[in-house]
Parts: C-alpha cells; structure tokens; sequence
C-alpha cells in the first residue's frame, strides 16, 4: 500500500457508493493518510501490538483506513458484521477481550452508537467506543507515523464464522497466510493494477475482506466497495467505474443478472465473476455468462483455509459452472472415508484440503482448532464432495445437512439444481426432517420467481420429467417469503431445520413416492 501512495498518490484508490449512487472516492494518498490518522489515534487510546481492535460498519472508505491504521500498529483487525445485535456482539467482545470498539452513528436506522454505549457497561474490557462521526473533523490533518515491525507470522485478522451452522467462532488469520493467499488469488486469475474490483460482499466477511480489499491493495487496482446492496445502484457503478473483476456470493450474481436482463444492458468491462458460499444454479450460469458478458464460476474457500479451488478464466463454461473448480497452484486436495482412507477419482467422501494459507486456530477454543485438523495437517472442511480425474472439484453439500433416507443418501445439491431450473422457482433449499419409520425424510423450501405458481404435484412431475430417482424427490414442499442467508450468501439450513421441528406433525403435505 505504501508503494502504491508513493509511486501513484493522486490514482483513485477506493470508490464508496451509498444508498441512491451517492460515490465518495480516496486516492491512494488520501487512503494512506487516513491510515496514518486512525493508527495515531488508536495509539492515543492505547491500543498495543497484538490486540484486536474491533469495527461493525458498513462498505465505507473508513473501514479501508480503520485497517490499514490498525496493521501499521502491529494490531489485530477485528471487523464485526453490521447486522450483529447485543447478543452476538458481547458474545464476540468478550471472546476477544477488546478495549476499542468502533462504530458508526447510526446505520439502516439502527443506533449503533446507543447500542455501543450499552455493550460497554456489560463487557469488562471494552475501554473506549469511537463514533466514526467524530472522527470527521480531523480528516484534513496529515500525521505520518513508522509502522511497527510486524512479524509476518503474527495474528493480523481475527474473523468470527457467520454461523451456518448456528455456531460462530473466532478463526486467527496472519499476516502472512493473508498475504499469501491474496497472491495465490492474483496469480489464478490473472488479475493487475489495471483491473477494478467491485466489492458488494460486507468487508466484515472473509470474500470482501481478502478477496476484494486486501487483493485491491496488494495489487494496486482500485475498488469498488457499495455500502447497502442494492442491484440497480450496483450494476450502474459497475458500468460507470469499469469493473472487471467481482467474487461474491450466488445471490448477488442473482441480481445482476436479473437487472441486466430487465434493461438489455451488459457490463462492457466484466471480465470475471467468481461465485462463492453456494453452488452456481447451472440455468443460472448460463444465463449469467450472457446477460454479463464475463466468464461466470464456482470456487471454494472457508475463512479457516482462505481459497482452495476455483474455475479458471477462458475454460470450458460448462465445467466453470457445474463444479467448484481445481486446485490452486500449493493446495492439496482430497476426498477421504469416514477413517480417513483417501478415496479413488469421483468417489464421494469427505472434503479436505492441505493449504499453506491455512487459520492458526480458533480463538479460545484449541479443542475444536483439534478437531478441525487431521493428524498429517489437511483441514476438515466438513463438505461431502468428489474429486474427477481430471482434478476438478465438486461440493456435494454439508456433512451436517445430509438426508438419509432409510439409509439410502439424498443427493441434496443435484435435486436443488433441478428443482431451480423450474421457471417458477427463484430459490430453493432441501433439508432433512425427521420421520420416524424411514429416519429422514426431504423437505424443499422454495421461493417462488415473481408470477410463479408451485404445488406439491407440479414439483413432484417435474423431477419426474427429469427422471429424478424417486426415492430422492423431496416429500414435503413449503413455499417462503425468502430463505434466511448468512451475509455471505450461504444458505442457513440450521434454522430452516428448526423451522421444520414445528411443522412434522402436519402431514397433509408429505406423500410418499410409489
């Protein structure tokens, strides 16, 4: 980053775009002192080398400089979801034993800085909450300060899980796993300064993190960050700004590609979409590689072992999207039994991956840093998948949202690729309920397309009509408002699970198939 302030201080550097279009922009010499005010300042408030300092806010450029300020001190990046609430933020302060706290005034209406007030009387380390309205008055001032010497092996980032399983927990990232990841990501894509990388994932998250701030300041390309999602307001930022290169969850490519249809407009520049968090419908897909204009593709990653597999740009579009990529060049993969016998070329099994840029633990928790680990170091994913012979991966679903029907397992992820390409489905979900002749039986929760019309015998004709197994045709069918996601676009199966619990004793809509 200091290069890029040196060698090009007036390039843009980051372009924010609120709600409605409004934009605020920063040169890379506007980033780099800001950087140098809030490490100066958190300084001031007595942050040391090796302590979290934690930040909820938005996609705005002050998070850019909260971090940049907080690795020039040699401290811990701490950044928290904007979405959390009192519950899930003392729980997390308290796990990490902050003293700083910052947040914005207000955000979507939510009082953040009462909110703020209120956790600093009931966590005991939490010092000092910093209102980033505050901080405004001292924007024209330029403080240079020396960075500390950073070891490249010291916690720069500690990231809590968005809880799809219901279980947030704390994963220690260093500097230089971040870093290393970041080229490894560089490298697979092709990516240069004179890309423009598009951020619409919360910077709170591992995606907008790494895979779009730090890749944007290690490269030197500018980025795009939008602070409230909306479709419309991004896809016109990405026109205007000449974006070439997004990762983001399946949703948002959802969106852009509904826009881009409604308007009959592409995106000229869009080079690369790599869809993360959930599997890439393949009607999705292809319609994505349309309506955009840009190769589209899955990719693999989890905040524990940053990215493992990806497609590559300019391959076959079919194997782009129908599975979740190879390897990077340093990343090992494999699919083992349940003892931990590697499987042969397309045998399903149990996702593990040996990466150089893996976590250094769980916060408070080496019981479950242990048991994430295999004895020869590979990092259980908790996915089921294969792996072809030609090295391509494909996530079959979580071990946990497994159905076994009658002992016989329910390909979860092809039937909701079926069910997707339903004109009147929008999205869909399939969990296990329980049954207590069969153990488990599949449940689908859909969303319906706008106009769409679904009942229980037109699902069941059209996975029919695709020669769908009918042991694995989901029997029950519950029609929603909306999923529950994660911010990071995955899908949390745990609630709908709980949902479920409440429901299995209405049988009027489950039929077994014949």
């Amino acid at each position: 980053m200091g290069q890029h302030a040196r060698e090009r201080p007036d390039d843009r550097a980051v372009v924010e775009v609120g709600e409605g279009g409004a934009v605020r922009e920063w040169t890379f010499r506007q980033l780099s002192d800001a950087g140098d005010r809030w490490a100066t300042l958190l300084l001031e408030l007595g942050v040391e080398a090796g302590e979290p300092v934690a930040y909820q806010l938005p996609n705005v450029l002050e998070f850019i400089g909260i971090s940049l300020g907080v690795l020039r001190i040699g401290a811990i990046c701490e950044p928290l979801m904007p979405i959390f609430r009192e519950h899930e933020l003392e729980f997390m302060l308290r796990a990490s034993d902050t003293h700083v706290l910052i947040v914005p005034r207000e955000f979507r209406r939510h009082d953040h800085e009462a909110m703020a007030l209120g956790l600093r009387d009931v966590v005991p380390s939490l010092e000092h909450v910093v209102v980033l309205d505050d901080t405004k008055a001292s924007s024209d001032a330029h403080i240079r300060i020396s960075a500390s010497q950073r070891e490249e092996t010291e916690v720069a980032q500690l990231l809590f899980t968005s809880g799809s399983t219901g279980e947030p927990k704390g994963v220690l990232q260093t500097h230089a796993s971040l870093s290393l990841a970041a080229q490894m990501h560089v490298r697979h894509f092709g990516l240069t300064s004179e890309d423009v990388i598009y951020i619409p994932s919360p910077l709170a998250h591992q995606t907008g993190f790494l895979y779009g701030m730090w890749i944007a300041l290690q490269t030197g390309a500018p980025q795009v960050i939008q602070t409230t999602w909306d479709a419309e307001v991004g896809f016109e930022a990405m026109q205007r700004t000449g974006v070439t290169f997004v990762q983001a969850a399946t949703p948002f490519l959802a969106d852009l590609v509904r826009v881009a249809s409604e308007r009959g407009e592409t995106l000229d520049a869009l080079k690369t979409f790599v869809a993360t968090g959930a599997a890439i419908p393949r009607e999705l897909a292809r319609e994505a590689r349309v309506a955009l204009g840009a190769d589209v593709g899955g990719a693999f990653g989890t905040t524990e072992s940053c990215l493992g597999a990806a497609f590559v740009p300019g391959e076959d579009p079919d194997r782009a999207w129908s599975t979740d990529g190879r390897a990077l060049a340093g990343i090992t993969l494999r699919i083992t039994d349940d003892q931990g016998n590697p499987l042969s070329a397309g045998e399903e099994g149990n996702f593990e991956v040996l990466t150089p840029t893996l976590f250094e633990g769980y916060l408070n928790r080496p019981e479950l840093t242990a048991d994430a680990l295999t004895a020869d170091g590979y990092y259980r994913t908790g996915d089921l998948a294969r792996i072809d012979a030609d090295g391509y991966l494909k996530i079959a679903g979580r071990v946990k949202d497994v159905i076994n029907r009658g002992g016989e397992k329910v390909p979860v992820v092809e039937v909701e690729q079926v069910l997707y390409a339903h004109p009147a489905v929008c999205e869909v979900a399939i969990v296990a309920m329980p049954d207590e002749r069969l153990g488990e039986r599949a449940c689908a929760f859909i969303v319906l397309a706008p106009g769409g019309a679904l009942d229980f015998e037109a699902m069941q004709r059209h996975l029919d009509d695709q020669r769908v197994s009918k042991p694995y045709w989901p029997e029950r069918l519950e029609i929603v408002d909306q999923l529950p996601y994660t911010p990071s676009g995955k899908i949390q199966k745990f609630v709908l699970r709980e949902r479920l619990r409440g429901l299995v004793g209405d049988a009027s809509a489950i039929t077994a198939p014949r």
